[in-house]
């Protein structure tokens, strides 16, 4: 019978502290009940957290006002890109702005920050750093590449934050660990980018000497809209599509992708599909033949197609 007794509304959907439920005339044998799952401790819950933004709103109850989430935890929640050894991360990070301890929870990794530096907003109902001092802490954690790949979100498909916004964030961080790879990621984060895959292939470009390419450029011939191509060299009529997997295994996607090529065919451009492995262990390869067709665009026209027709 004890199982079966239902809670008060307020703690059916949620998860919810084990001291609130007892203000509330919760009994303790009704919180040991089976029916309950302990997320933490000294919490529950009625349905096991799985995803991160669950297991952060069991915690939730537990968390002191000037404790939010932050690192990758904040990353998970607001969408930004990880790699693969932090997806999905078991433990959650909390960061104490100000001077009292930090989160000291089983399952849980507790930071502390200096009040001023790091700024706390609401995101899927739980209180966590800003996009701007997220970003900040991911340099403790993330490679330079990486950092730059969160940037590029941010400030691109995401649109959390602007680049002016990362740049007062890392201001505020002067003098504290990571201030010089956050600095470099700076220099390196571009707005206009819509995915990890063009990030990657933009820097392997341009770390292989070639000219930076133009992100989601529209090629407008003659007055009319041809395509949006994720990177562009206009001048040499030379365009550049990052092909994910989701390119191979969705069909719609597929198929646009075949008439976005073909489109660009008909107005004299060069097409490169990139892949994973282009910017991976094929980088010679892929940035010899781009190389080739700049040098090509740009000394001579190559609308081969429509000398063919005079």
């Amino acid at each position: 019978m004890t199982a079966r007794r239902r809670l008060p509304l307020a703690l059916r959907d949620a998860s919810f502290r084990v001291r609130d439920a007892l203000h509330r005339g919760v009994s303790r044998g009704r919180l040991e009940a089976r029916d309950l799952v302990r997320p933490f401790h000294g919490t529950r819950s009625a349905v096991p957290p799985r995803t991160v933004d669950e297991r952060a709103r069991a915690l939730a109850p537990r968390l002191r006002p000037d404790q939010v989430f932050s690192h990758v935890t904040a990353a998970a929640i607001l969408g930004i890109p990880l790699p693969r050894r932090l997806e999905g991360s078991p433990r959650l990070h909390v960061t104490t702005i100000g001077v009292d301890q930090a989160l000291r929870v089983r399952g849980a990794v507790g930071h502390r920050a200096h009040l001023g530096r790091v700024r706390a907003t609401t995101c899927r109902g739980v209180r966590l750093t800003t996009p701007a001092d997220t970003f900040v802490a991911l340099s403790t954690m993330l490679t330079l590449d990486e950092l730059i790949i969160a940037g590029d979100a941010l400030v691109g498909w995401l649109g959390w934050a602007t680049l002016d916004e990362l740049i007062l964030a890392v201001g505020r961080r002067r003098g504290l660990r990571g201030v010089v790879k956050l600095r470099h990621a700076l220099a390196e984060i571009r707005p206009g980018s819509r995915s990890p895959g063009e990030t990657r292939a933009r820097l392997t470009l341009v770390r292989q000497g070639l000219p930076e390419p133009a992100l989601n450029h529209d090629v407008i011939v003659d007055g009319r809209w041809i395509a949006c191509v994720d990177l562009a060299y206009p001048a040499a009529r030379v365009a550049i599509e990052y092909e994910s997997d989701l390119h191979r295994t969705d069909p719609a996607t597929f198929r646009k992708d075949l008439t976005r090529g073909e489109h660009l065919k008909d107005v004299d451009w060069w097409l490169v599909r990139a892949t994973a492995d282009d910017v991976g262990r094929g980088v010679d390869r892929f940035v010899q033949r781009v190389r080739r067709l700049l040098q090509a665009g740009l000394s001579a026209p190559h609308d081969h197609r429509f000398a063919t027709l005079r």
